[in-house]
Protein backbone atom coordinates (compact mmCIF):
# COMPACT_ATOMS: atom_id res chain seq x y z
CA UNK A 1 0.00 0.00 0.00
CA UNK A 2 1.34 3.58 -1.09
CA UNK A 3 2.67 5.09 2.58
CA UNK A 4 0.29 8.11 1.76
CA UNK A 5 -2.80 6.17 0.48
CA UNK A 6 -5.78 6.08 2.83
CA UNK A 7 -6.59 2.74 4.26
CA UNK A 8 -9.72 1.18 3.07
CA UNK A 9 -10.82 0.76 6.97
CA UNK A 10 -11.05 4.47 7.16
CA UNK A 11 -13.06 5.68 4.09
CA UNK A 12 -14.84 2.33 4.06
CA UNK A 13 -14.82 0.03 1.67
CA UNK A 14 -16.40 0.68 -1.84
CA UNK A 15 -17.35 -2.72 -3.56
CA UNK A 16 -18.69 -3.44 -7.20
CA UNK A 17 -20.22 -6.45 -8.97
CA UNK A 18 -21.59 -6.49 -12.28
CA UNK A 19 -23.06 -9.06 -13.20
CA UNK A 20 -24.94 -10.71 -16.75
CA UNK A 21 -26.62 -13.73 -18.06
CA UNK A 22 -27.63 -15.46 -21.39
CA UNK A 23 -29.60 -17.63 -22.61
CA UNK A 24 -27.30 -20.23 -24.79
CA UNK A 25 -27.77 -23.34 -25.92
CA UNK A 26 -31.13 -24.12 -23.98
CA UNK A 27 -29.59 -22.62 -20.86
CA UNK A 28 -29.36 -19.79 -18.72
CA UNK A 29 -25.25 -19.20 -18.02
CA UNK A 30 -23.40 -16.07 -16.55
CA UNK A 31 -21.87 -14.11 -19.50
CA UNK A 32 -20.39 -11.34 -17.21
CA UNK A 33 -18.83 -11.67 -13.81
CA UNK A 34 -16.89 -8.71 -12.48
CA UNK A 35 -16.19 -7.09 -9.39
CA UNK A 36 -14.08 -4.95 -8.10
CA UNK A 37 -13.70 -5.01 -4.10
CA UNK A 38 -15.01 -7.30 -1.35
CA UNK A 39 -17.89 -8.54 -3.41
CA UNK A 40 -18.69 -11.33 -5.55
CA UNK A 41 -20.20 -14.62 -6.70
CA UNK A 42 -19.48 -18.09 -5.95
CA UNK A 43 -19.34 -20.47 -8.87
CA UNK A 44 -22.74 -20.79 -10.52
CA UNK A 45 -24.97 -23.51 -10.41
CA UNK A 46 -28.15 -25.24 -12.13
CA UNK A 47 -29.58 -27.36 -9.36
CA UNK A 48 -32.89 -27.51 -11.47
CA UNK A 49 -31.59 -28.03 -14.66
CA UNK A 50 -30.00 -25.80 -17.06
CA UNK A 51 -33.04 -23.28 -17.24
CA UNK A 52 -32.38 -21.53 -14.11
CA UNK A 53 -29.12 -20.09 -12.99
CA UNK A 54 -28.29 -19.75 -9.22
CA UNK A 55 -26.06 -17.46 -7.81
CA UNK A 56 -24.57 -16.45 -4.04
CA UNK A 57 -23.39 -12.98 -3.73
CA UNK A 58 -20.70 -12.48 -0.91
CA UNK A 59 -19.46 -10.02 0.96
CA UNK A 60 -16.35 -11.51 1.94
CA UNK A 61 -15.73 -8.45 5.16
CA UNK A 62 -18.90 -10.37 6.44
CA UNK A 63 -20.40 -6.75 7.37
CA UNK A 64 -20.94 -3.31 6.33
CA UNK A 65 -19.86 -0.44 8.05
CA UNK A 66 -19.85 3.48 7.74
CA UNK A 67 -18.69 4.66 4.64
CA UNK A 68 -18.89 1.23 2.81
CA UNK A 69 -20.58 1.54 -0.43
CA UNK A 70 -21.88 -1.62 -2.22
CA UNK A 71 -22.96 -1.15 -5.92
CA UNK A 72 -24.61 -4.11 -7.68
CA UNK A 73 -25.31 -4.28 -11.50
CA UNK A 74 -27.58 -6.91 -13.47
CA UNK A 75 -28.39 -7.52 -16.82
CA UNK A 76 -30.54 -10.49 -18.05
CA UNK A 77 -30.48 -10.94 -21.29
CA UNK A 78 -33.86 -11.88 -23.36
CA UNK A 79 -35.18 -15.44 -21.34
CA UNK A 80 -32.47 -15.48 -19.41
CA UNK A 81 -33.62 -16.51 -15.63
CA UNK A 82 -31.11 -15.89 -12.58
CA UNK A 83 -32.21 -16.59 -8.77
CA UNK A 84 -29.84 -14.87 -6.56
CA UNK A 85 -29.28 -15.34 -2.81
CA UNK A 86 -26.60 -14.65 0.03
CA UNK A 87 -25.23 -16.94 2.39
CA UNK A 88 -26.07 -15.43 5.23
CA UNK A 89 -27.30 -12.08 7.42
CA UNK A 90 -26.06 -9.11 6.46
CA UNK A 91 -25.14 -6.97 9.36
CA UNK A 92 -25.09 -3.29 9.02
CA UNK A 93 -23.17 -2.16 12.14
CA UNK A 94 -23.09 0.84 14.32
CA UNK A 95 -22.00 4.08 11.99
CA UNK A 96 -20.61 7.44 14.19
CA UNK A 97 -21.01 9.80 11.22
CA UNK A 98 -21.18 8.39 7.26
CA UNK A 99 -23.69 6.13 6.63
CA UNK A 100 -22.81 2.89 4.65
CA UNK A 101 -24.98 2.08 1.01
CA UNK A 102 -26.13 -0.08 -1.01
CA UNK A 103 -27.16 -0.05 -4.91
CA UNK A 104 -28.93 -1.84 -7.17
CA UNK A 105 -29.49 -1.62 -10.63
CA UNK A 106 -30.71 -4.06 -12.56
CA UNK A 107 -32.13 -4.38 -16.20
CA UNK A 108 -34.23 -7.40 -17.47
CA UNK A 109 -35.25 -8.27 -21.47
CA UNK A 110 -38.29 -9.57 -22.89
CA UNK A 111 -38.76 -13.01 -21.28
CA UNK A 112 -36.17 -12.55 -18.58
CA UNK A 113 -36.97 -14.17 -15.09
CA UNK A 114 -34.82 -12.18 -12.08
CA UNK A 115 -35.56 -14.05 -8.77
CA UNK A 116 -33.91 -11.79 -6.05
CA UNK A 117 -34.00 -13.62 -2.79
CA UNK A 118 -31.58 -13.08 -0.17
CA UNK A 119 -30.90 -13.31 3.23
CA UNK A 120 -31.79 -11.61 6.35
CA UNK A 121 -30.60 -7.70 6.88
CA UNK A 122 -29.60 -7.59 10.37
CA UNK A 123 -29.51 -3.58 10.99
CA UNK A 124 -27.19 -2.97 14.50
CA UNK A 125 -28.53 -0.15 16.38
CA UNK A 126 -26.91 3.46 15.57
CA UNK A 127 -26.63 1.66 11.91
CA UNK A 128 -27.05 4.17 9.02
CA UNK A 129 -28.48 2.27 5.92
CA UNK A 130 -29.43 3.44 3.18
CA UNK A 131 -30.83 1.19 0.16
CA UNK A 132 -31.52 1.92 -2.74
CA UNK A 133 -32.71 -0.62 -5.92
CA UNK A 134 -33.84 0.55 -10.21
CA UNK A 135 -35.60 -1.71 -11.49
CA UNK A 136 -36.25 -1.82 -15.40
CA UNK A 137 -37.88 -4.59 -17.27
CA UNK A 138 -38.82 -5.23 -20.42
CA UNK A 139 -42.14 -6.90 -22.32
CA UNK A 140 -42.95 -9.94 -20.58
CA UNK A 141 -40.26 -10.05 -18.24
CA UNK A 142 -40.56 -10.86 -14.30
CA UNK A 143 -39.32 -10.30 -11.36
CA UNK A 144 -39.91 -11.86 -8.02
CA UNK A 145 -38.57 -9.72 -4.95
CA UNK A 146 -37.73 -10.67 -1.17
CA UNK A 147 -36.23 -9.09 1.94
CA UNK A 148 -35.97 -9.45 5.25
CA UNK A 149 -34.90 -6.17 7.72
CA UNK A 150 -34.61 -6.90 11.50
CA UNK A 151 -34.13 -3.53 13.17
CA UNK A 152 -31.72 -4.06 16.40
CA UNK A 153 -30.87 -7.35 17.55
CA UNK A 154 -34.06 -8.58 19.99
CA UNK A 155 -32.43 -11.59 20.81
CA UNK A 156 -29.64 -9.49 22.31
CA UNK A 157 -32.32 -7.27 23.83
CA UNK A 158 -30.94 -4.59 21.38
CA UNK A 159 -33.77 -2.38 20.27
CA UNK A 160 -32.85 -0.01 17.17
CA UNK A 161 -32.68 3.13 19.38
CA UNK A 162 -31.03 5.09 16.96
CA UNK A 163 -29.69 5.78 13.37
CA UNK A 164 -31.50 5.49 10.30
CA UNK A 165 -33.02 2.93 7.55
CA UNK A 166 -33.53 4.57 4.68
CA UNK A 167 -34.91 2.60 1.67
CA UNK A 168 -35.82 3.74 -2.04
CA UNK A 169 -37.29 1.36 -4.40
CA UNK A 170 -38.24 1.88 -8.22
CA UNK A 171 -40.03 -0.59 -10.50
CA UNK A 172 -40.07 0.40 -14.67
CA UNK A 173 -41.99 -1.93 -17.23
CA UNK A 174 -41.86 -0.71 -20.55
CA UNK A 175 -40.22 2.96 -19.41
CA UNK A 176 -43.06 3.10 -16.93
CA UNK A 177 -43.39 3.08 -13.16
CA UNK A 178 -45.11 0.82 -11.74
CA UNK A 179 -43.62 0.68 -8.65
CA UNK A 180 -42.05 3.11 -6.07
CA UNK A 181 -41.36 3.12 -2.30
CA UNK A 182 -39.53 5.13 0.04
CA UNK A 183 -38.86 4.90 3.14
CA UNK A 184 -36.87 6.49 5.91
CA UNK A 185 -37.05 5.50 10.02
CA UNK A 186 -35.09 7.36 12.35
CA UNK A 187 -34.33 4.84 15.44
CA UNK A 188 -36.38 7.14 17.53
CA UNK A 189 -39.39 7.62 14.96
CA UNK A 190 -42.88 7.10 16.10
CA UNK A 191 -43.62 4.87 13.82
CA UNK A 192 -41.42 1.91 15.05
CA UNK A 193 -44.37 1.76 17.44
CA UNK A 194 -47.39 2.91 15.80
CA UNK A 195 -50.31 0.90 14.64
CA UNK A 196 -49.58 2.67 11.02
CA UNK A 197 -46.58 1.64 11.52
CA UNK A 198 -44.03 -1.30 12.61
CA UNK A 199 -46.27 -2.10 15.80
CA UNK A 200 -43.74 -2.29 18.22
CA UNK A 201 -42.20 -5.24 16.19
CA UNK A 202 -38.40 -5.79 14.88
CA UNK A 203 -38.71 -7.57 11.78
CA UNK A 204 -40.65 -6.51 9.14
CA UNK A 205 -40.49 -8.99 5.27
CA UNK A 206 -42.06 -8.40 1.73
CA UNK A 207 -41.82 -10.39 -1.15
CA UNK A 208 -42.90 -8.80 -4.46
CA UNK A 209 -43.64 -10.42 -7.90
CA UNK A 210 -44.14 -8.27 -11.38
CA UNK A 211 -45.82 -10.44 -14.01
CA UNK A 212 -48.88 -11.57 -14.81
CA UNK A 213 -51.42 -11.35 -12.24
CA UNK A 214 -52.93 -14.17 -9.59
CA UNK A 215 -55.76 -15.44 -10.27
CA UNK A 216 -58.42 -16.33 -7.53
CA UNK A 217 -57.01 -19.64 -6.76
CA UNK A 218 -53.50 -18.59 -6.25
CA UNK A 219 -54.91 -15.42 -4.21
CA UNK A 220 -56.83 -18.09 -2.05
CA UNK A 221 -53.56 -19.90 -1.45
CA UNK A 222 -51.20 -16.68 -0.77
CA UNK A 223 -54.11 -15.06 2.37
CA UNK A 224 -54.17 -18.95 3.49
CA UNK A 225 -50.20 -19.14 3.68
CA UNK A 226 -50.50 -14.99 4.97
CA UNK A 227 -52.81 -16.38 7.77
CA UNK A 228 -50.72 -19.51 8.77
CA UNK A 229 -47.98 -17.09 9.68
CA UNK A 230 -49.11 -14.44 11.80
CA UNK A 231 -49.42 -10.83 10.96
CA UNK A 232 -49.09 -11.18 7.29
CA UNK A 233 -51.09 -9.97 4.13
CA UNK A 234 -51.19 -9.86 0.49
CA UNK A 235 -52.58 -7.57 -2.11
CA UNK A 236 -52.83 -7.52 -5.94
CA UNK A 237 -52.04 -4.30 -7.07
CA UNK A 238 -51.67 -2.60 -11.22
CA UNK A 239 -48.23 -4.13 -12.47
CA UNK A 240 -47.55 -5.97 -9.06
CA UNK A 241 -48.57 -8.45 -6.40
CA UNK A 242 -47.06 -7.40 -2.96
CA UNK A 243 -47.09 -9.68 0.42
CA UNK A 244 -45.77 -8.06 3.85
CA UNK A 245 -44.83 -9.59 6.97
CA UNK A 246 -44.49 -8.40 10.65
CA UNK A 247 -43.11 -9.71 13.48
CA UNK A 248 -40.09 -10.81 15.84
CA UNK A 249 -38.26 -13.34 14.31
CA UNK A 250 -35.91 -13.07 11.24
CA UNK A 251 -36.14 -17.06 11.16
CA UNK A 252 -39.89 -17.03 11.17
CA UNK A 253 -39.95 -14.22 8.13
CA UNK A 254 -37.90 -16.17 6.19
CA UNK A 255 -40.08 -19.24 6.68
CA UNK A 256 -43.50 -17.08 5.60
CA UNK A 257 -41.28 -15.61 2.45
CA UNK A 258 -40.16 -19.12 1.51
CA UNK A 259 -43.81 -20.83 2.43
CA UNK A 260 -45.46 -18.43 -0.10
CA UNK A 261 -42.33 -18.86 -2.41
CA UNK A 262 -42.95 -22.45 -2.48
CA UNK A 263 -46.78 -22.34 -2.79
CA UNK A 264 -46.72 -19.97 -5.64
CA UNK A 265 -43.61 -20.74 -8.19
CA UNK A 266 -45.62 -23.02 -10.12
CA UNK A 267 -48.23 -20.14 -10.69
CA UNK A 268 -45.76 -17.22 -10.88
CA UNK A 269 -42.86 -19.56 -13.08
CA UNK A 270 -44.97 -23.08 -13.99
CA UNK A 271 -42.30 -24.48 -11.99
CA UNK A 272 -41.99 -26.37 -8.58
CA UNK A 273 -39.61 -23.98 -6.06
CA UNK A 274 -35.82 -25.73 -5.55
CA UNK A 275 -34.15 -24.13 -2.68
CA UNK A 276 -30.89 -23.42 -3.01
CA UNK A 277 -28.68 -25.75 -0.94
CA UNK A 278 -26.99 -22.73 0.80
CA UNK A 279 -30.52 -22.00 2.56
CA UNK A 280 -30.55 -25.74 4.51
CA UNK A 281 -26.69 -24.55 5.89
Amino acid sequence: MNAHATPPWHTGWQAELELAYQRRDGASLPSRRWHRGPLRVQKHFHPEGPDVCHHIIVHPPGGIAGGDHLRLDLDLGPDSHALLTSPGAAKWYRCQHTPAQQTLSARLAAGAVLEWLPQETILFSGARAELSAHIELAGDARLLWGDVVCLGRPAAGERFACGHWAQHSELWRNGQLIWHEQLWLDGDDPLLDAAAGLAGHGVAATLLWAGPELDEPAMALARACCAEHGHAACTQLPGVWLARWLGDSAEAALAWQRALWTALRPHWLQRPAHAPRIWRT
